[in-house]
């Protein structure tokens, strides 16, 4: 099986980042126990602080859907919805090749 990646933005309502952040920082913890996400990255947008971006690689597709039905998720986005100013943007892709795959 082949490697699989997400990229996702995350657009925030005016001055919910500090918010954000804090209530991703579950998610940031929970990660570390799933054996198929290697890596699982949070950043800011330094041009706009109503972005987030995440940057995500696992081990396979079975280990991204592990990830998506973990107990932690399901109740993850209903915390996380308040502060988001719209659905996230999220592109699921295949890494091929670089430092790090």
């Amino acid at each position: 099986m082949s490697k699989v990646s997400v990229w996702v933005k995350l657009d925030l309502q005016p001055g919910k980042r500090d918010e954000a952040i804090a209530i991703i920082q579950e998610a940031l913890q929970a990660v570390e126990s799933e054996d198929g996400t290697e890596l699982y990255l949070l950043h800011t947008d330094p041009n706009d602080e109503n972005v987030l971006y995440f940057y995500e690689k696992y081990t396979s597709g079975d280990a991204l859907a592990a990830h998506a039905g973990a107990d932690w998720f399901k109740s993850f986005g209903p915390k996380l919805g308040p502060v988001l100013a719209g659905r996230p943007d999220m592109k699921i892709v295949n890494p091929v090749g670089g430092k790090g795959h």
